[in-house]
């Protein structure tokens, strides 16, 4: 069940909602009636990456480091 409310009850009951969303409820916080974020259990990664998994996978074509001088000036 998703829960709406507002910014300042959001503010002033932010704890209260955590425990909402730690229970598996989602909240939406508007502003002026309109959906501006999301709070949502926290999913962790199902598969932990491992440091270099894609290494030899990806090629870099010829060029793509090369950039036009006058784009370096500017950080000079």
């Amino acid at each position: 069940m998703t829960k709406i409310v507002n910014m300042h009850e959001a503010k002033t009951n932010l704890s209260a909602l955590l425990a909402l969303v730690e229970k598996g409820e989602e909240v939406v916080i508007c502003r002026a009636n309109k959906p501006v974020a999301r709070l949502e259990p926290y999913k962790a990664p199902s598969v932990k990456r491992q440091l270099g998994e894609a290494k030899g996978q990806l090629e870099i074509l010829p060029g793509f480091d090369d950039l036009p001088e006058e784009f370096m000036e500017h950080f000079q």
